[in-house]
C-alpha cells in the first residue's frame, strides 16, 4: 500500500471520486456536492485558513494503483479543549483493517508534529452542523451535509482505540397526525393565553433583513455560551443569504414577547432529496435537474436545523407554545408537501433538548458517534461535558 498526499488537481478529483466508486452499489448513499467537500480545503472558500487553521489530506492506494482509502487531518483554532486537539475526517476505506489503521496512523502522526495531543473523528473541518460523526444506527439516506458510511467503520474506530466522546441523535416525527405530551400541551396553553406572546413564521420580505436580526438576538443569548462564539449580523445575513434559494418561509418560525424575539425554530426542506439527482455537480445540467425536481418532485421531508429560547424563558413553556402554534398553522396549510420532520442532530450532552424532542413524541431515527483518541494512552479519558 502507498500513501499519497493530496497536492494536485488530479489528487483532489480522486479524493472525491474514490468515494463515488466505493458506494456505487449502495442505494442509501447520496453523493455530496463536489464543492461542499472540496471547498473546505481551500483558503478562498474556508475562512478558517485565515485564522491559522491547517489541513492535509491523503489517498491510500494498493499495489495496482487503485485508491482504497482516504483521510483528512486538520487543526481548527476554534476548537477549545483541555489538551490541544486536532480533527480527522472524510475517512473512507475498503473493508480492510490494516488499510484503515494506516490512514488513522497517518492523521495521528501529522497532528502530533503540529503539537496536538488528541484527535476527534470523524468530524468536519469547520462547524459541527456539517459532516460530523460516524453513522452507527439508522442507515437511511443522509440529510444534506451529513455523513453516511458503511457499518464496518465503527469496528475500525473502536479497534484502533478511539473512545466515544459523545453520541449524536437525529430525532424524527410525522408533521401531522401525531400528538404531543400532555404536560407540553398544558405549558403551551399557559403561554398562549398571555397576549404579550406571539408566534409566527417569517415573510418573504423579512428573509434578508428582520429574520437575521431576530435569529442573531436569540442565538447569542441562548447558544453562544455553549458554542463558544457569538454571531454578528453580517454572519447571520450571510447564513440566510446562502439558504435563501431553498427557504420555505412557512418553515422558519419565531416567538416574540412584547414584540421582542425570544425564540426560534429554523427548518428547511431536506434538499438532499433534490441533490441526489445532480451527480455531485451544480453545473448547468445539475441546476436544471435541481429546479425541475424542486418544482415537480418537491421534498417530502423537512429538516430542523436549530431551535432556541432565550435563557430567562427556558423551561417556562415558550418552546411548547411555539411548537404547538407551529403545528396548528401547518395543519391548516393547503398544499403542504412535507410528511416528516427530522431534527438536526442533538448531542447526548444536551439533555434539555433531548427532553423537548421526547415531549414532541419524536423518536430517535439515526445515531452518530463522535470519537476521541488521546495520544497519551495513560491519560484519563473524559467524555463531553453535559450542558446544564
Amino acid at each position: 500500500m502507498e500513501l499519497l498526499e493530496v497536492t494536485s488537481e488530479a489528487h483532489q478529483k480522486e479524493f472525491i471520486e474514490m468515494a463515488v466508486r466505493l458506494y456505487s452499489g449502495e442505494s442509501n448513499w447520496i453523493r455530496p456536492l463536489n464543492k461542499d467537500i472540496e471547498g473546505l480545503f481551500h483558503p478562498e472558500s474556508n475562512k478558517l485558513f485565515r485564522q491559522g487553521a491547517k489541513a492535509k489530506r491523503w489517498l491510500l492506494q494498493d499495489k495496482n494503483g487503485i485508491t482504497i482509502g482516504r483521510v483528512a487531518a486538520f487543526i481548527n483554532p476554534k476548537m477549545k479543549e483541555k489538551q490541544p486537539t486536532g480533527g480527522m475526517g472524510f475517512f473512507e476505506c475498503i473493508q480492510d483493517q490494516k488499510a484503515a489503521f494506516l490512514l488513522f496512523d497517518t492523521a495521528k502522526a501529522w497532528l502530533e508534529t503540529e503539537g496536538m495531543e488528541a484527535m476527534d473523528g470523524p468530524i468536519n473541518f469547520g462547524e459541527r452542523d456539517k459532516w460530523w460523526g460516524l453513522l452507527v444506527d439508522g442507515f437511511t439516506p443522509p440529510n444534506y451535509n451529513m455523513p453516511w458510511n458503511f457499518a464496518y467503520y465503527k469496528d475500525f474506530f473502536e479497534a484502533y482505540g478511539f473512545r466515544l466522546y459523545f453520541k449524536q441523535y437525529t430525532y424524527m416525527r410525522p408533521v401531522k397526525g401525531q400528538g404531543f405530551d400532555p404536560k407540553m400541551i398544558e405549558r403551551a396553553r399557559k403561554i398562549s393565553s398571555d397576549p404579550d406572546f406571539t408566534f409566527r413564521h417569517i415573510t418573504k420580505s423579512e428573509i434578508m433583513k428582520e429574520a437575521p436580526e431576530y435569529f442573531m438576538t436569540v442565538y447569542n443569548k441562548a447558544w453562544a455560551r455553549h458554542m463558544g462564539k457569538s454571531l454578528t449580523l453580517k454572519e447571520t445575513k450571510l447564513m440566510f443569504g446562502k439558504m435563501k434559494p431553498i427557504i420555505d418561509v412557512r418553515l422558519i418560525y419565531f416567538g416574540f414577547y412584547k414584540g421582542e424575539p425570544v425564540s426560534f425554530f429554523i427548518n428547511i426542506p431536506e434538499i438532499n432529496q433534490l441533490f441526489q439527482y445532480v451527480d455531485g455537480k451544480m453545473d448547468l445540467i445539475g441546476k436544471l435537474k435541481f429546479i425541475w425536481n424542486k418544482t415537480f418532485n418537491p421534498p417530502n421531508k423537512m429538516l430542523g436545523l436549530v431551535f432556541g429560547v432565550v435563557p430567562e424563558l427556558q423551561g417556562k413553556g415558550v418552546e411548547s407554545a411555539m411548537i404547538m402554534e407551529y403545528n396548528r398553522t401547518l395543519a391548516s396549510t393547503s398544499g403542504f408537501s412535507y410528511k416528516t420532520i427530522e431534527m438536526n442532530w442533538i448531542g447526548d450532552f444536551n439533555p434539555k433538548m433531548m427532553r423537548v424532542c421526547e415531549q414532541l413524541h419524536a423518536t430517535i431515527y439515526k445515531t452518530h458517534h463522535t470519537y476521541r483518541y488521546l495520544f497519551d494512552r495513560q491519560k484519563p479519558f473524559e467524555r463531553h461535558k453535559i450542558f446544564e
